[in-house]
């Protein structure tokens, strides 16, 4: 593969990432909104600490639901490297599609390498990038596994994240420290006895999102 095929491809790849299925956001839109909402909560919107919030929640909001474009750099696998490949303690925050809260954890990212391997920071870059919008922890994990798979063809991928989720945390069943942990398994990592436990030790193991 030349230089230029490795460019359209980085190209097309961080393309895909700018365009993840969201609508542009209307900020004007959102700081009307944000008002109403305060107006619909009791809430004085002529007091000085509130008058700035409508403008200071909508851009929060658009920076938490607009991911980062990169591209996705990957390199031949000249060195025949058969082996896992586990980027751990990947730290991220998104956003609950049913109530709007927070929920924060690490990501245990791997896979197996086949014909190309990846640039280690990249894989942060990912899971930071599906991180950015209205999320489920299942959807984003699935989202993740099946988009490292679609682009580098290795032969498997496994994901594992853990969070806390303020919606279980500070409402409802009230549960702080709670944490829920979710697993997607792709190719090799999920049919392999043995690899998919060697990748769930060391995805579990300390510093790892099982820590």
């Amino acid at each position: 593969m030349t230089a230029s095929d490795t460019t359209l491809i980085e190209d097309r790849i961080g393309s895909d990432l700018d365009a993840l299925g969201r609508e542009a956001i209307d900020l004007a839109a959102a700081e009307r909104a944000v008002g109403d909402l305060l107006l619909a909560l009791g809430q004085d919107t002529g007091d000085p600490n509130l008058r700035d919030t409508p403008r200071r929640v909508a851009a929060a909001y658009r920076e938490l639901l607009t991911p980062k474009p990169f591209n996705l750099t990957t390199f031949p696998n000249e060195e025949g490297y058969d082996q896992l490949i586990i980027a751990r303690s990947i730290r991220f925050t998104s956003l609950c599609a049913h109530h709007l809260l927070p929920f924060t954890g690490v990501a245990s990212v791997g896979y197996l390498p086949r014909d190309r391997i990846l640039g280690l920071s990249k894989l942060a870059r990912v899971v930071e990038s599906f991180a950015h919008g209205l999320q489920l922890q299942e959807r984003m994990t699935s989202q993740i596994a099946t988009w490292l798979e679609d682009r580098l063809s290795p032969k498997g991928v496994g994901v594992l994240l853990e969070a806390e989720h303020l919606c279980m945390s500070i409402r409802g069943v009230e549960q702080p420290g709670a944490t829920t942990v979710t697993s997607a398994l792709l190719g090799c990592v999920r049919n392999d006895p043995r690899t998919r436990q060697e990748f769930l030790k060391l995805a579990h193991t300390e510093g790892g999102s099982g820590a």
